[in-house]
């Protein structure tokens, strides 16, 4: 590509919230862009850049700074924390990597210069500023469902009302949940199953099973620190998916035909979980106690797949080259490239 060619490229760079799932909704959402002609500058903090993107070459992707000081690459971050961490200090980081792409896009013809910025809702405190002072326009990219962005947004009408704040536990999930070890155990005694156990699942203490646990489930189990998960639920041995209720799992779910049983935790999952199984009629909300976990499962799989294969069919009848998720994106990458965002 010839550097006229190169100059007049519509350039996005993508910014998501420093935890793996926003992440992966951008790297595919960044791939969507590219697809349709858009050079892309995919930005991480240090913490993920080095944890498990590095290995897309040097110069697919840019890290700024978190701020947060380094930690085992097997534990997550404190959500807290990088919250607050985010809000202080990545617009300094972030905007002088906007500064250098379009010195570069001028000095070298590397790369085009900026063209839009597309951010995660969550970094929305800092993005904005970076955008307006560039003056490029900004698209922002929520990983929470449309019932979940509306309550946000309606939240502080609730509270005036009286109606909040409402009583919730929250126990340090970090960025992605965690449980006691009790309820770790007794997630295993049920049907045949496929578990991913992250190194800092259990509070406080080793993720390791008990002995006793793996005797007991060693004819009908399979454990593993990771998996690629749309891969395994489009797999036809699976038959019901045990979830946190991310919006993100909740998607590839759906879209995959694959009942849920819906274990929430904090965040938007409670609101997924409602609507999953309210709603929808393709989930079930458990309580972790064991013979719960037991009748819920068999009720599960035995009374949702229909309508959970009647959800894909309509996530893939939505998501085909003319239908209305292929149109909108069409239309919204339109807009970036013509910039009347």
């Amino acid at each position: 590509m010839d550097s006229t060619e190169v100059a007049t490229k519509t350039h996005a760079v993508c910014i998501p919230f420093p935890a793996q799932s926003h992440i992966k909704a951008m790297l595919k959402f960044a791939k969507l862009l590219h697809h349709r002609g858009f050079h892309i500058t995919f930005v991480n903090t240090e913490f993920n850049h080095k944890r498990f993107l590095k290995t897309l070459g040097s110069n697919s992707l840019d890290a700024i700074p978190d701020s947060l000081p380094d930690s085992n690459e097997d534990t997550t971050q404190d959500v807290t924390l990088l919250c607050e961490s985010v809000r202080k200090n990545l617009l300094a980081p972030f905007h002088t990597l906007l500064a250098k792409l379009n010195n570069d896009a001028i000095e070298t013809s590397t790369n085009p210069p900026v063209t839009c910025i597309v951010s995660d809702g969550f970094l929305s405190t800092f993005t904005i500023t970076a955008a307006e002072e560039i003056g490029a326009p900004i698209v922002m990219f929520y990983t929470v469902a449309a019932c979940s962005f509306m309550g946000c947004k309606q939240f502080c009408a609730v509270v005036e009302k009286g109606l909040a704040p409402l009583k919730v536990v929250y126990v340090n999930f970090g960025s992605i949940a965690v449980m006691s070890h009790d309820t770790r155990t007794a997630c295993g005694v049920w049907l045949p199953f496929f578990w991913v156990i992250r190194p800092d699942l259990v509070i406080g203490e080793s993720a390791i099973l008990p002995p006793e646990f793996v005797a007991e489930t060693k004819e009908r189990s399979l454990i593993a620190g990771w998996c690629p998960q749309e891969q395994v639920l489009n797999h036809p041995s699976v038959g019901g998916f045990l979830t946190h209720s991310g919006w993100n799992s909740a998607v590839e779910s759906l879209t995959a035909g694959v009942p849920m049983l819906c274990w929430p935790f904090f965040a938007d999952q409670q609101m997924d979980c409602r609507y999953t199984c309210h709603e929808w009629g393709i989930g079930m909300d458990i309580n972790y106690l064991r013979d719960t976990l037991v009748g819920s499962t068999s009720h599960c799989i035995s009374l949702m797949k229909n309508k959970a294969m009647e959800w894909k069919a309509l996530a893939e009848q939505a998501t085909g080259p003319h239908d209305s998720s292929s149109t909108n994106l069409d239309n919204l990458a339109n807009q970036m490239q013509s910039r009347k965002l």
